[in-house]
C-alpha cells in the first residue's frame, strides 16, 4: 500500500530521443524555453504518519515521460511511462496499470484524477495551470498554488534568475512530497 501511495505522489507531482547534457556544462536555455530534461534525485512522501523515500530518475520531453523509482540499494520499485496515447505504471511486484494518459492513470489507480499534466512544468519552477504564484527577489518562483496543491521552492541551484529548482515540496491535504534534485540534464 505504501508503494502505491508513493506512486500516487509521483503521479500527482508526474524518454524521448532528445540528447541530454549536464545542465551546468551547457549553454542553458531560458527556463520558459526548456522542453526536455532528465533529473536524478531523491523523493520522500509522507501521508498520515507514514513515510517513504526512494531514488528517482525522470526523463521528460514534450511527447513522453519515463520515471523510475528505486530503493536505497538501487533496486527498482516502480516504473511510470507515458507517451503515444498510453500511460503505464509497473510495480516491482509485477502489477501493471494502463490508461490513455497520466491523468487517467491516476484516476484508475487511485480513484481520483490528479493534475499530472502540470508536473513537468512544476519541476522546472513554472506554473502549469495559471495558479497563484509567489516570486523571490531574483524573479524565480518561490511558491505556487494550483489544482489544490501548494508547491514551495525551497532551494535553487544558484542565485541566478534562470537557476533550476534543487529542492521543492508539494502539499495537498494530508500528503507531503519532497523532491531533492541532485542532477539536471537539459536537451539541446
Amino acid at each position: 500500500m505504501l508503494r502505491l501511495l508513493f506512486a500516487a505522489a509521483l503521479i500527482a507531482l508526474t524518454a524521448g530521443c532528445a540528447t541530454l547534457q549536464p545542465a551546468a556544462t551547457q549553454a542553458r536555455p531560458a527556463r520558459e524555453a526548456i522542453e526536455a530534461f532528465r533529473i536524478e534525485g531523491r523523493i520522500a512522501v509522507r501521508r498520515a504518519g507514514e513515510s517513504f523515500s526512494a531514488g528517482i530518475d525522470w526523463r521528460h520531453d514534450a511527447q513522453s515521460d519515463e520515471i523510475v523509482v528505486s530503493g536505497p540499494l538501487g533496486q527498482g520499485l516502480a516504473r511510470l511511462t507515458s507517451g503515444g496515447g498510453v500511460a503505464l505504471l509497473e510495480t516491482a511486484d509485477q502489477k501493471r496499470y494502463v490508461a490513455a494518459d497520466l491523468d487517467g492513470l491516476s484516476e484508475k489507480v487511485f480513484g481520483t484524477p490528479l493534475p499530472v499534466s502540470g508536473l513537468g512544468r512544476w519541476v522546472l519552477g513554472r506554473s502549469a495551470f495559471g495558479g497563484v504564484a509567489r516570486v523571490d527577489a531574483a524573479g524565480r518562483l518561490a511558491g505556487l498554488s494550483e489544482q489544490g496543491w501548494v508547491i514551495d521552492y525551497l532551494r535553487y541551484e544558484s542565485e541566478a534568475p534562470d537557476a533550476l529548482p534543487e529542492l521543492l515540496q508539494a502539499r495537498r491535504e494530508d500528503v507531503e512530497v519532497r523532491l531533492k534534485i541532485d542532477d539536471w540534464g537539459l536537451s539541446r
